[in-house]
């Protein structure tokens, strides 16, 4: 197949007769954050007298930093520098926002969904500064038909509140028929949590194994290659 496009063999969405919602992650999924933010955060517990093999980090972007500073170090840990780790982050991420770019074909896919008709939400628990970034060099404000930021939901991914609450952005209900397209185990077991299929491209660094195992429905190198292959799912 042209363009190094890989697929794995997961079966497809069940077919639908009107359109559906496609919930798109942004960091990681459209733009290429992850191992910036990987790397800020850990700047971040460094800074702070902690310090975590990167790797470790690495395995955890994608789930909120409401839950990741836990899941790292312990409740311990998000008790004494919990709040000054998150600040720290964001200080620590922002000098890296020039060196981040968009991911193969993230623009082409939120338009090829909105010309089969579906709406389009960008689900984004990232600080506002970050997705309006996001939303300028993906050039789609007047493409999608919705996002959100952090300062829309309290619980981050692998809860489904983000999902839930990026359908009522757009004025549709929570169990409205929705796609979630993501990069990590996270996204997927959210898109679980929510009722929700999942699509992933492999720019979260998981393994087909792990996101196979947490539910994905289908798995491919970029967006672009997501965008190519619409018309093999139930987003056609």
């Amino acid at each position: 197949m042209s363009g190094g496009w890989r697929r794995s063999g997961l079966g497809s969405l069940p077919p639908m007769s009107s359109s559906r919602i496609a919930v798109l992650d942004v960091d990681g999924t459209l733009v290429d954050t992850n191992y910036q933010h990987a790397l800020a955060w850990y700047r971040a517990f460094r800074s702070l007298g902690e310090t975590y093999p990167i790797w470790r980090i690495h395995r955890l972007i994608g789930m909120g930093g409401d839950q990741l500073v836990s899941a790292l170090g312990g409740d311990e840990v998000e008790e004494r520098i919990g709040d000054e780790a998150r600040e720290r982050w964001v200080r620590e991420f922002d000098p890296l926002l020039p060196e981040v770019s968009l991911l193969p074909g993230a623009r082409e896919l939120v338009v090829a969904l909105k010309e089969r008709g579906h709406r389009v939400v960008l689900a984004s628990s990232g600080k506002p500064h970050h997705v309006d970034r996001a939303l300028d060099m993906l050039d789609v404000r007047d493409v999608a038909d919705g996002w959100t930021t952090s300062e829309d939901v309290e619980s981050t991914k692998p809860a489904p509140d983000l999902l839930h609450v990026a359908l009522e952005t757009i004025g549709e209900p929570v169990d409205a028929p929705s796609v979630v397209i993501g990069d990590s185990v996270y996204d997927v077991h959210a898109a679980k949590n929510a009722g929700m299929p999942a699509l992933v491209v492999r720019s979260g660094g998981f393994g087909d194994d792990e996101l196979r195992e947490a539910g994905a429905v289908g798995i491919y190198d970029t967006p672009g290659d997501l965008a190519a292959a619409l018309d093999e799912t139930a987003l056609a």
